[in-house]
């Protein structure tokens, strides 16, 4: 399992492997915003969270096709179907490669970010803390779709129709919480509810993208 978590990431982090792409992606989103919204700092300050996690989310998707399609493309998905490791964490491991190469990278970056946006003192700490919470959720989501889709091909436009609809709660309560913290409020009920569907797709969705691979296989 370590080993195979090693050669995700190593695939990952090699040229082309998504991981810079997703930086780059939520530097430029979070760039253009103020040319399109306007320079002013009290607007900037008002949307930050919520761009941000926009952001962090369309970034993640870039990378999420390619989850289990070089797999599939090289054999090795066949071989890790028949291997002695169960296919559930099989799935489980790629999704921790995933938020590694993806989402955590995305969680640091995000409070440098903040600083173009004009993100309020007390919000830094909130948002890092949302996106610790949800970006594994995204990752874990994520693979789930890719799992649906690995067998099709041209299937990046539909796994982001699939996998956009089920992200909307985890960024709703993702923006909550860090808006509710850059204003000085609780963000105890966000965060809460955040968590809960963070453990909730980890602890259920493997089961389902291995059976969606196992169809998909046959």
């Amino acid at each position: 399992m370590i080993a195979l978590l090693l050669r995700d990431i190593r695939l990952a982090t090699r040229a082309g492997g998504g991981f810079g792409l997703s930086l780059a992606f939520f530097l430029i989103v979070t760039v253009l915003v103020p040319f399109g919204v306007g320079p002013e700092g009290g607007t900037l300050a008002r949307i930050a969270p919520g761009i941000l996690w926009v952001g962090a989310l369309l970034a993640c998707l870039l990378s999420l096709d390619r989850i289990f399609a070089l797999d599939r493309e090289d054999g090795s998905l066949d071989l890790l179907a028949t291997a002695p490791i169960p296919l559930e964490g099989v799935v489980a491991v790629k999704g921790l490669a995933h938020w590694l190469t993806t989402g955590l990278p995305l969680t640091v970056a995000a409070p440098v970010l903040g600083v173009l946006l004009n993100l309020p003192g007390p919000g830094y700490g909130w948002l890092t803390l949302s996106l610790v919470l949800g970006t594994p959720a995204l990752s874990v989501i994520g693979t789930f779709g890719a799992a649906l889709t690995v067998g099709l091909k041209r299937g990046g436009l539909l796994l982001s129709l699939l996998v956009l609809p089920l992200y909307i709660p985890t960024l709703i309560f993702g923006a909550q919480a860090a808006t509710r913290g850059a204003e000085g409020l609780s963000a105890l009920t966000p965060l809460m509810m955040q968590a809960g569907i963070t453990f909730g797709a980890a602890a259920i969705l493997p089961f389902a993208a291995a059976a969606a691979i196992r169809v998909n296989l046959r």
